[in-house]
């Protein structure tokens, strides 16, 4: 008897000859296979279920009081070795794997020939007695296995190796198959939206549901996937945030609200943006965008805390520290420390385009001075922004849906997270007068009609809803996918997206 640890001794005919043997004979030699089970009564397609008892993970951690017991389990057979009278293999379920000893005396004739013939991959549903082997791998001494499934595709040899980025995100299934670090940050993701949804639901926030088909397409300076309801003769809009709608409910009295879910902008896309992406809104009455700071360090650090276990965590060979507080400072005071331009001295939108250019920033000819400020922040302090940072008050320009500094008037009461050089969160000062709302979409009417097709479009049932009176509100906006990636270590936001959006291949 003799088992292993690691697949460097894997003695596995199919992988010994992957390499020279033409893929279309492996798979004409599998559907023969399927061919011959079929003829023989023994489809496995005709399973309907079958009885687990216990995940491998649960075995392996519980060896102590299962040992000896009879389980069933089931999974993916990922490997064989061996093929006298005794065989080993391993089995891969959901959460781990486990060693099988398959023995001819113990299951019979008939069922070794036909396990013999299985392939990695196939899925099988095993009964079995605990044990620990003599080279001490737990595992189990199988009683009975069948075939539930046949999988008519090899599993790509060496796939870590290959490291084809491009099919892994085009065939994820097969991508969780056999890796199964991929496996665990999608097992993380979910944890980390659970926890988020519980740390709301435990301070009294209701969740709720908000249309993903819009006439208007609001709450976010972004370009809108447009499509059209045939029995309304419509045209309607992707949306691009729930933030409108959210604010009307806090109109309506609810008060504390969050939503998480799909939103759609049809955008350039990069390691930091899919068209399609999850986007977490949050909004409170009586409150302001200082009591968001709070609940944004609370809420990110609490998750990093109970999924991880850590607020400190590794981001691409960095350590990012998310225990609170968090660093704090004005977008003029970091333009100021790492541009070395001070805009509390500059005088009107012609001294701030005249600067723009003697530091060769791109700017429109007729960018005000706000504008400039923000293209000066993201140009030269944004990258600097490693550990949490909160940015706050920006150009009253660049923030159509956000109140006005009461002391500070071209400014708002608004901040943007930066953890990593990326931007984590957005949150205001809701801007509550209708008079001043109507006002700033109008400037957004004109930027649209002038070629901007981010600007925001006149919503006039918004404007109504703000006339029956919402209270001071603080709003708040986070990038589930970013988050996820930071507390993952993922690089790019399609290895946190199950099936990230694909150029067809021709």
């Amino acid at each position: 008897m003799s088992d292993s640890n690691t697949n460097n001794n894997v003695v596995n005919n199919e992988k010994d000859n992957i390499e020279t043997q033409d893929l279309n004979d492996i798979l004409k030699v599998r559907r023969v296979k399927l061919s011959e089970l079929q003829k023989n009564e023994k489809d496995p397609f005709k399973i309907v279920r079958y009885d687990v008892t216990h995940s491998t993970k649960y075995i392996v951690d519980n060896f102590d009081s299962m040992e000896g017991s009879i389980v069933s389990v089931a999974g993916r057979l990922m490997s064989k070795r061996g093929m006298g009278k005794a065989s080993f293999c391993d089995v891969r379920d959901r959460d781990s794997k486990i060693q099988l000893y398959v023995k001819l005396n113990d299951v019979g004739a008939d069922v070794y020939e036909d396990f013999k013939k299985y392939d990695i991959g196939d899925i099988v549903g095993v009964k079995g007695e605990v044990f620990r082997t003599k080279k001490g791998e737990i595992s189990l001494k199988v009683q009975e296995i069948v075939l539930l499934a046949k999988s008519l595709q090899p599993l790509p040899e060496k796939w870590h190796g290959l490291r084809d980025v491009d099919l892994r995100y085009r065939q994820r299934y097969v991508d969780l198959i056999v890796n199964h670090d991929v496996r665990d940050t999608f097992i993380i993701r979910s944890k980390i939206i659970k926890s988020i949804r519980k740390f709301l639901d435990d301070r009294g926030f209701l969740e709720v549901d908000t249309p993903l088909l819009n006439t208007i397409p609001g709450g976010a300076a972004a370009k809108p996937f447009v499509t059209h309801h045939n029995t309304l003769d419509l045209d309607m809009y992707l949306r691009i945030a729930p933030e409108l709608y959210l604010k009307r409910l806090i109109v309506g009295g609810l008060e504390k609200v969050y939503e998480m879910g799909r939103m759609f902008r049809n955008e350039g896309m990069s390691v930091k943006h899919n068209p399609e992406f999850t986007l977490m809104e949050v909004y409170e009455a009586y409150t302001d965008y200082k009591g968001m700071m709070d609940l944004t360090e609370q809420l990110i650090s609490t998750v990093a805390q109970d999924v991880l276990g850590t607020t400190k965590v590794k981001y691409q060979g960095q350590e990012i520290d998310l225990a609170p507080p968090w660093n704090r400072m004005t977008m003029v005071e970091a333009v100021e420390k790492y541009a070395g331009v001070n805009f509390d001295t500059v005088e009107g939108d012609k001294e701030a385009r005249d600067i723009a250019k003697e530091k060769n920033v791109h700017i429109d000819d007729n960018a005000t001075k706000g504008e400039v400020l923000n293209l000066m922040f993201e140009e030269f302090a944004e990258e600097h922004l490693i550990q949490p940072t909160f940015i706050m008050d920006y150009p009253v320009e660049v923030s159509p849906l956000t109140k006005r500094k009461p002391d500070m008037p071209s400014f708002t009461e608004r901040f943007e997270l930066f953890i990593t050089s990326r931007e984590m969160a957005n949150a205001y000062s809701e801007l509550n007068d209708p008079i001043d709302q109507r006002g700033r979409f109008l400037s957004q009417v004109a930027k649209r009609e002038a070629g901007d097709e981010e600007a925001n479009m006149m919503d006039d049932d918004y404007i109504t809803a703000l006339e029956y009176g919402m209270p001071p509100t603080g709003g708040l906006g986070v990038g589930i996918d970013r988050l996820i990636m930071l507390l993952t270590d993922s690089y790019s936001i399609r290895d946190v997206l199950l099936f990230p959006t694909m150029k067809p291949r021709e």
